[in-house]
């Protein structure tokens, strides 16, 4: 009952800060009953390649990533999702076709799991719900374009300083080498920058 209760109050915590306005008690309590929790060991996989994507997960506890392995089997990392984020793989997940990332934890790690179906019933449902989503998907498409503007324009220093600032919780909780493949950097060369940044900060 008490994980219930934790979820419950993360999710509306999370819709209200992403809506700006008060939501009812019902609506979240619609929503925690048409996804179920899941809870997963470290370095396990919630999707993979060539498989269908069928939920979206909203990470209670823990953390993950989901990232691209391309031809010659270079990783690059896509997207970080700790307590409070959404992660999927959203070209699977809404379209049924097969995934083409793969979704690992990088901890034990707890979710709420919503699947196609009753995220289409959710947002029919509730028009509350149905605006969070879009907002949600809004906010993910201005950062995917800040993102490659930023990638193609501004220099390794400048875009590791901006993540900082973004997602300064990301910083302890997520491996250098990740964060320097999310960032199209190499990582002697984000070790050389923090290390550069620190100095001009003591």
């Amino acid at each position: 009952m008490q994980k219930t209760n934790d979820a419950l109050e993360m999710l509306k915590q999370n819709m209200e800060r992403t809506l700006r306005e008060p939501v009812p008690h019902a609506i979240c309590e619609g929503f925690l009953q048409a996804a179920f929790e899941k809870s997963f060991e470290r370095k396990q996989y919630f999707v993979e390649p060539g498989r269908a994507c069928n939920y979206q997960y909203f990470v209670l506890e823990g953390a993950c990533y989901s990232y691209y392995v391309n031809e010659k089997g270079d990783k690059h990392a896509i997207q970080f999702a700790v307590e409070n984020y959404w992660i999927t793989d959203a070209a699977s997940y809404f379209t049924d076709k097969p995934a083409v990332s793969t979704i690992e934890t990088l901890e034990s790690t707890r979710a709420l799991l919503l699947s196609r179906p009753k995220f289409e019933a959710l947002c029919r449902n509730y028009p509350l719900v149905e605006r969070y989503f879009r907002i949600l998907l809004q906010n993910s498409l201005a950062h995917l374009h800040l993102r490659i503007a930023q990638t193609t324009s501004e220099d390794a220093e400048h875009r590791y300083q901006q993540f900082s600032t973004l997602y300064p919780h990301f910083i302890q909780r997520i491996p250098q080498y990740l964060i320097a493949s999310y960032l199209g950097i190499a990582p002697q060369s984000l070790s050389r920058i923090r290390k550069e940044i620190a100095r001009k900060l003591s």
